[in-house]
């Protein structure tokens, strides 16, 4: 009887066998779905990092003769810019570090008609404003529209923030203008744009690098990023992730 059972026993072990294994894949397959599904949601809910831009625009001396160059620049950033991004731009003048070097600020609404009517508008206000330039400014407060730029990026909150100067980056401040100190540009990209070259720069080349390093090195011992993008052909490249 006992060898009969045992016989019965070890012919039912396969079946048992593939029983168990079948369960444990089933689980292991409800399991692995559960676990993808997870993902996707996770996936699906995680939106693209706002971007907050501000743009800097020289406007001193002869470098006002750029700004068509400039209006491309803002062409460019109004069409890659979308719903929940924040753009301004502002002039680089004699004392720079105000808010009424605004010249036109926003940002977009959710609904795409309301954000293609900002972006209509916010084109009209720095059109007629390169339009309306007369003559440029006597100085170029660099840093002190950098206060500003930086004050204006961090307070949007935005994933990316991003300060572009359109500027020679060569500063002549009005006298007792003070801005010999560090500037606080943690997490914030910093782009130089059309960078030209200055008289003075084509008897002593080593100027215009010293310029450049210059910068540099301020917004680099300031938390930020820094690169130059001369190429406008290559706009493309402002908007890079650290």
């Amino acid at each position: 009887m006992k060898s009969l059972f045992i016989k019965k026993l070890l012919t039912r072990i396969p079946l048992i066998t593939k029983r168990l294994n079948s369960r444990v894949f089933i689980r292991a397959v409800i399991a692995t779905l559960c676990i993808s599904s997870l993902a996707l949601a996770g996936c699906s809910d995680q939106k693209p990092a706002s971007k907050s831009v501000y743009l800097l625009l020289d406007t001193s001396g002869t470098y006002t003769q750029e700004l068509a160059k400039a209006q491309s620049i803002m062409n460019y950033l109004l069409a890659t810019l979308d719903s929940g991004d924040s753009i301004a731009i502002a002039r680089i003048d004699s004392g720079s570090f105000n808010e009424k070097d605004i010249i036109a600020k926003t940002t977009f609404d959710s609904r795409p008609s309301t954000t293609n009517n900002q972006k209509r508008v916010f084109k009209q206000k720095v059109d007629t404003f390169v339009a309306n330039l007369e003559k440029g400014s006597f100085r170029t407060d660099i840093t002190g529209g950098i206060l500003q730029a930086a004050d204006f990026v961090n307070e949007t909150q935005a994933g990316e923030k991003y300060v572009l100067i359109f500027s020679d980056l060569e500063e002549e401040l009005q006298k007792g203008h003070i801005r010999d100190f560090p500037i606080d540009m943690q997490g914030i990209q910093v782009v130089a744009l059309n960078v030209t070259k200055l008289r003075s720069d084509n008897i002593d080349p080593r100027e215009f690098k010293n310029r450049l390093n210059h910068w540099q090195e301020r917004v680099e011992n300031g938390g930020g990023s820094w690169r130059v993008v001369n190429d406008l052909e290559r706009l493309d490249r402002m908007f890079v992730q650290n």
